[in-house]
């Protein structure tokens, strides 16, 4: 029978063991060893059967234990222990507190995912793990951030596999009461909301449930509330379902109903109102049309309004390709804005106007949510350096006239949380080399000294680790491996040889990631025969253990499972290689481990940064990987090795998949299994131990999440607070007012003559030119612009690379053309083909970069061929 209605008990502790509530709901035992420890004791069987989850584990525990425990003196004694720890954590000064800068007294931070914990399934893939990974180390770091995200009943969805090994998608219901979660409350005790305005006099409900993540709290929208018609109450239904209207008001209820959210918990709570705004892929871009409509109704005009909220707004893409942003159609949008709908009190061509594709080669009737969350930031961010050059070239087309590299949006590489993916038994070895304090902050903050002590662990203790942690991984694939065969269909007797499957003392390589076609899933299936040979050698034999998920709109993504699993469904060779369906947290932190090669191989340049090999590195596994996102940022062949890429525009995908096939058979057969299974005078493989020692010491401090968000506040939030704070209603609509006025005149601003000091073609390295600039300023005045020299080497095609820019002053007054003279010295300090030109930009004190704008004057090519601009 099925019931009619349901309801969550929730168990009455025993006075004594009221920390235990308090301790289950922040989310920090998710990442602290002795608050899970603490909570494994009270039920081992209970505390493994709940996945873990102290929410789960409370609410199965015999009210006879609890009575037990209530008079259990050691455990009382444990329970205050970490329960004043938790309140010291809490509470304390941490790395932000002691730093000196006026730092925001508080960031937003909004992301359409958040993976935090297997005990909180909202997130699909990297984007949500890195979501949770910049929470937990900007709580680490004491960052007074607020994290703003939906909450989605269905999550993303649980994989499992058919008998012909398609993939299948479940969505189980998550109740928000049996999750580590709160509702936020007004002060008479009735769930806080948020109200969003639909066409047709319809309303879109919010609840708001908080996730407290440590230090920071997360709010995350929920619209399945009876207030709600259904189809509102099924806009936070699944991440990433729906079609476009779907997800329209997905997001529009994260960016708009999200500033609302953070508004009434800030006001209800006493947290400190953000000064920045971070928007973490463009999901979240309507935030920045909710901060402008609050400040037209405090008075100030549209253009005004954007540029206080620019000042203190940052964007970070995650993207490589156009493809994985979200467009929608530019009635759709229209339809959901204006008089009768939201913002109503805001014109729609504004609102437009902000996301169209208005530039060479863009779709002039698609509304790109990145382009809407570029112009709606002053500061915008790649996740990789190479990503950042990726993502220069792709939006290069909102600054005309600018090259990539001049265009305004710098780079932060990714880093993952290490305390939440670090083994246990990693972190001891590390507790028993230089202490358990020193070695946590080493995870957290981050301090390469600390890291150099992996130089003294013995070559022993670091293979027996490596062992030890190999045969974990074993026994978890096992297990994972006989449940999805019984999910397939297969009955007990059938599944004996799963005994056998993997083998703790061979070589093993991990390959887990979301499925699109450009990761090449298969691409280690390209020559099978090889493959079985690698996987078979009598002396040599690798093992690989893959998991992965395609959208459940990809079939082409399911396809490359299927034909994955087919062949790990092979007799010969089922017990070197399988797929586990379902890969989530709980699995990866029993993954990342157990391997000793992570391997990846996407199509360069399209991984925007790819953490999962950071996850692995920090546990002493070695990286192969071809040059892309961090790995071709940090690969040193100390510590791991690159694949070779066929990335020419002359090869076809075909050719290329098969050329860096080969490459990485190469890799494994000439250099990785040899390396692995050769051993030194004390029968240890030497070299492979030094390699694991490297990755720990060299590379474990650059892949810390603690690094990325220092880098964040110090890079991007600091300067974004200090942005803000000049921004005042006056300063804004000067700003307005100012950018107005340039972009009216931009047409006659002229750069007419050029000339030198210096006639000849050749010059010596170290002597000086005199510049002499004649330039038409078109009614603006010498402070609204910067007229530069721009020098550096010259290519074939004369384009200037590694340019420097050096500003010219004007000289006297204008001529009686109303033309100025501007004069400056040019420093040859490079040999070789040598050239310079001369541009007009505009110039303001409140310009993050002379690029905002995307103006520039440049000279004609009748200026260009009488200035005598190269030298050889």
């Amino acid at each position: 029978m099925k019931a009619i209605r349901r309801f969550t008990v929730r168990p009455v502790l025993p006075e004594p063991l009221r920390p235990l509530s308090d301790l289950a709901r922040n989310l920090r035992w998710s990442w602290h060893a002795g608050t899970r420890d603490l909570f494994r004791s009270v039920d081992p069987e209970r505390w493994a059967a709940a996945g873990c989850d102290p929410v789960r584990l409370l609410g199965s525990v015999a009210a006879e234990r609890l009575t037990e425990l209530a008079g259990d003196r050691d455990f009382l004694d444990r329970l205050d222990a970490v329960a004043a720890d938790l309140d010291a954590y809490m509470t304390g000064d941490r790395w932000y507190q002691a730093q000196t800068d006026r730092l925001p007294a508080a960031v937003a931070y909004f992301s359409p995912e958040f993976g935090i914990t297997a005990a909180l399934p909202q997130y699909s893939g990297g984007l949500g793990i890195l979501a949770g990974d910049h929470l937990k180390a900007a709580s680490d770091l004491g960052v007074p951030l607020i994290g703003v995200g939906l909450l989605y009943r269905h999550g993303y969805f649980r994989q499992s596999l058919s008998r012909d090994g398609w993939q299948q998608e479940h969505y189980p219901v998550l109740d928000p009461n049996e999750l580590p979660l709160d509702q936020l409350e007004e002060p008479d005790g009735t769930p806080a909301q948020v109200t969003l305005a639909l066409p047709g006099d319809r309303s879109l409900r919010a609840r708001i449930w908080l996730a407290q993540v440590g230090r920071i709290p997360l709010l995350l929208l929920d619209s399945d509330v009876e207030e709600n018609d259904l189809g509102e109450r099924g806009v936070t239904d699944r991440l990433y379902g729906g079609g476009s209207e779907h997800r329209l008001l997905q997001e529009m209820l994260l960016g708009i109903g999200g500033v609302r959210a953070v508004r009434t918990y800030c006001e209800l709570t006493g947290h400190a109102a953000p000064e920045v705004f971070h928007t973490n892929e463009g999901h979240a871009g309507f935030l920045g049309l909710e901060r402008i409509a609050e400040l037209r109704a405090d008075g100030l005009d549209f253009d005004a309004a954007l540029e206080a909220v620019r000042a203190g707004t940052v964007f970070t893409t995650h993207t490589p390709v156009p493809a994985g942003i979200d467009r929608f159609d530019r009635e759709l949008v229209a339809r959901h804005f204006g008089p009768h709908a939201e913002l109503p009190n805001m014109e729609v061509d504004r609102v437009l106007r902000l996301g169209m594709e208005s530039y060479p080669g863009g779709e002039p009737n698609l509304f790109n949510m990145a382009v809407m969350g570029l112009r709606l930031a002053q500061r915008a961010n790649g996740v990789s350096l190479l990503h950042g050059n990726v993502s220069r070239e792709m939006f290069a087309g909102l600054w005309p006239g600018f090259d990539p590299e001049e265009v305004p949006i710098t780079s932060v590489t990714n880093g993952v949380h290490a305390p939440t993916w670090v083994a246990p038994e990693v972190f001891r070895l590390g507790a028993r080399q230089i202490g358990a304090q020193r070695t946590e902050e080493a995870l957290s903050v981050g301090d390469s000294d600390r890291w150099d002590s992996v130089a003294d662990i013995a070559d022993q203790d670091i293979w027996e680790l490596r062992r030890s942690l190999r045969e974990l991984l074993v026994l978890e694939v096992r297990e994972r491996l006989r449940a999805s065969w019984r999910q397939r269909g297969a009955g007990t007797a059938e599944l004996g040889w799963i005994d056998g499957v993997l083998d703790p003392d061979v070589l093993t390589i991990g390959f887990a990631r979301r499925v699109p076609s450009y990761k090449r899933l298969t691409l280690m299936l390209r020559d099978r025969d090889r493959l079985m040979d690698l996987l078979l050698h009598p002396e040599r034999p690798v093992q690989i253990v893959v998991a992965g998920k395609a959208h459940p709109a990809d079939d082409g993504g399911k396809r490359l499972i299927q034909e994955l699993v087919r062949f790990a469904d092979d007799p010969r060779v089922r017990h070197r290689i399988v797929f586990l369906p379902d890969y989530g947290m709980a699995m990866a932190q029993k993954l990342y481990p157990g391997c000793d090669i992570w391997l990846n191989n996407p199509l360069r340049p399209l991984e925007a940064c790819g953490t999962s090999g950071m996850k692995a590195a920090l546990n002493g596994c070695l990286n192969l990987s071809v040059l892309d996102g961090w790995w071709d940022e940090w690969f040193q062949p100390d510590f791991g090795w690159a694949v070779p890429t066929a990335d020419g525009a002359g090869t076809d995908p075909d050719r290329r998949d098969a050329i860096e096939a080969a490459a990485l058979y190469d890799l494994l057969e000439q250099r990785i299994t040899p390396c692995f299974y050769g051993r030194g005078h004390g029968g240890l493989p030497d070299r492979w131990i030094e390699m694991v020692r490297r990755t720990l010491s060299l590379l474990g401090p650059k892949v810390l999440a603690g690094r990325m968000v220092r880098e964040y506040v110090e890079r991007l939030y600091v300067p974004a607070a200090h942005a803000h704070r000049a921004m005042d209603a006056e300063s804004a609509r000067a700003l307005a007012g100012w950018k107005a006025r340039v972009r009216a005149a931009w047409h006659g601003v002229t750069v007419d003559h050029v000339e030198t000091s210096v006639t000849a073609a050749t010059a010596e390295l170290g002597s000086t030119l005199a510049l002499r600039v004649r330039v038409g300023l078109g009614g603006l005045k010498p402070e609204d612009v910067e007229v530069q020299a721009v020098s550096g080497r010259v290519d074939g095609e004369d384009r200037i690379t590694g340019a420097t820019a050096v500003p010219l002053k004007p000289v006297g007054a204008p001529d009686g053309e109303g033309r100025w003279v501007y004069e400056g010295p040019l420093a040859l300090d490079r040999t070789g083909p040598f050239g310079y030109t001369v541009r007009i930009l505009p110039s303001h004190r409140l310009l993050a970069s002379g690029a905002e704008l995307g103006l520039v004057a440049v000279p004609s090519e009748d200026v260009v061929e009488a200035a005598g601009l190269l030298m050889r």
